[in-house]
């Protein structure tokens, strides 16, 4: 397992960071995530051979949040 730290934008309470770890749980291969509006932080333990930052990104962005680059 791997774990990937991202900063996310827009996250501004605790149904943001619901909307961001529901989303991200919902992908294959992803086993836990935390989220934290406060700190801007999203962390995502995965299957590096199935899940890659790239794809944590967009899920982020498809859930109406910004990943920070």
């Amino acid at each position: 397992m791997e774990q990937t730290t991202l900063e996310v934008d827009g996250m501004a309470c605790d149904g943001c960071e619901e909307s961001v770890v529901d989303a991200l749980e919902a992908l294959s291969g992803v086993s836990s995530v935390t989220a934290d509006h406060e700190s801007g932080e999203v962390r995502v333990e995965h299957d590096e051979e199935t899940v890659d930052e790239g794809t944590i990104s967009g899920t982020i962005e498809d859930a109406g949040y910004e990943p920070a680059v």
